[in-house]
């Protein structure tokens, strides 16, 4: 997440190489980094909701997004971006716990299918 999305990627495209691509969608601009054919990362506008509390969130991985979003609501919390998907990547949400730290939930289903392939624990 930046307040600049021109200026990461460039950054991102300069320093470390990465090939960059509009992932389309329509109600937000999303980014997508790769290094060469693998997706490595996404950048996006960051809210001004999570910039004004200072810092960059990180992230949490969970298994279903809707249903912590909805526990961290339930629990006092604050949404700032209620669940969305993010094509052929995964879902996620920008929340903030009741003191006001911003962090953000995902569940990234091109991990979770590459780890059961691999296991069958994940």
């Amino acid at each position: 997440m930046t307040t600049d999305l021109d200026a990461a990627e460039a950054f991102y495209r300069a320093v470390i190489g990465w090939g960059v691509q509009d992932w389309g969608q329509p109600d937000m601009r999303y980014i997508v980094m790769s290094a060469g054919e693998k997706m490595v990362a996404g950048l996006m506008p960051l809210p001004a909701e999570v910039g004004a509390a200072g810092g960059r969130p990180g992230w949490l991985g969970t298994d279903d997004v809707d249903a912590a979003t909805q526990r961290v609501n339930q629990a006092c919390g604050a949404i700032h971006r209620a669940p969305a998907d993010i094509p052929d990547v995964g879902r996620f949400s920008v929340v903030a716990d009741p003191q006001g730290a911003v962090f953000m939930l995902l569940i990234d289903r091109r991990r979770r299918a590459a780890c059961t392939q691999r296991s069958g624990l994940c």
